[in-house]
Order: C-alpha cells, then sequence, then structure tokens
C-alpha cells in the first residue's frame, strides 16, 4: 500500500509490517495503525509513521541508550492487548521530543514507553508510574 506522508513523501509499506495499537497513542487515541522504519542507517532513531494521518508521526528510540536499567511492568490487559502470554518477542522503545531551535536539548519519555510485539505487530503505549522516570528525561548527558 502507499501512503502519503508530510515528512516522507509518498511511501510504500508493506500491510504485514503495519503495527496496530487496539487503543491508539496518549492524546490520539482513533490512530491505531502505524509503521515503524529506521531514521537512516547507523542511526540510534526510528520514525514511527501513522498510516492512517500523513501528518503525525514520532520519533522514537530504545531507552537503554540512556538508561541502560530501564525496566517496565506489564500487567495482564497490556499483554492481552499485544496477543503475548508470556512477555516473550516485545521490544521497548520511546517517544523522543526534538528542540527546534537546540537538537541537543532533546528528551525522551520514559513514563510513556511503547511495548511492541514483532511477532503479531501488535503495540501499546504504557502509562508508567515508576517516580523514578521523567516524561522529558535528557537524552544527552548535561
Amino acid at each position: 500500500m502507499e501512503i502519503e506522508t508530510i515528512r516522507f513523501g509518498k511511501i510504500t509499506i508493506l500491510e504485514d509490517k503495519v503495527i496496530t495499537f487496539p487503543k491508539g497513542l496518549l492524546g490520539f487515541s482513533q490512530r491505531r495503525r502505524f509503521v515503524l522504519f529506521p531514521h537512516k542507517e547507523g542511526s540510534p532513531f526510528f520514525w514511527l509513521q501513522c498510516v492512517e494521518d500523513g501528518e503525525l508521526a514520532f520519533v522514537l528510540m530504545n531507552p537503554k541508550l540512556v538508561v541502560n536499567d530501564y525496566m517496565i511492568d506489564i500487567d495482564d490487559e497490556n499483554l492481552k492487548d499485544l496477543e503475548c502470554e508470556d512477555g516473550r518477542g516485545l521490544d521497548v522503545l520511546c517517544i523522543v521530543t526534538i528542540p527546534h531551535d537546540d537538537p541537543r536539548k532533546m528528551t525522551v519519555n520514559l513514563l510513556g514507553p511503547i511495548v511492541i510485539n514483532v511477532n503479531k505487530m501488535r503495540a501499546v503505549q504504557l502509562v508508567s508510574t515508576n517516580s523514578a522516570f521523567s516524561h522529558r528525561h535528557p537524552v544527552i548527558a548535561a
């Protein structure tokens, strides 16, 4: 299928690469189909592009690149949404915010990780209550 995007123009994606968020993302509950692809070779960043809205895309990264002992808890309801019983085959990524005026001040949202079941192409965004984390954790240490 082809989708028209604001950042990448027209892109072709395979239907089996579409990730379904049964409940959408926080603030975007009506947008449930996304595709994930690397920013560029060797980059730690990924793009999560909405299939239904070409203007909606997020930059993601592996949270362990900034907090090497980052851990999440997934409850049974989210495991059910992920169609995963044992927690295997799950990838965790977090949304990155990059300020236009100074990219060195980019932050990563460690309180709202995105968990993807790579085998079923289903995902959820968790809401963490772990106060050790921030929704604006600096990516680049001061």
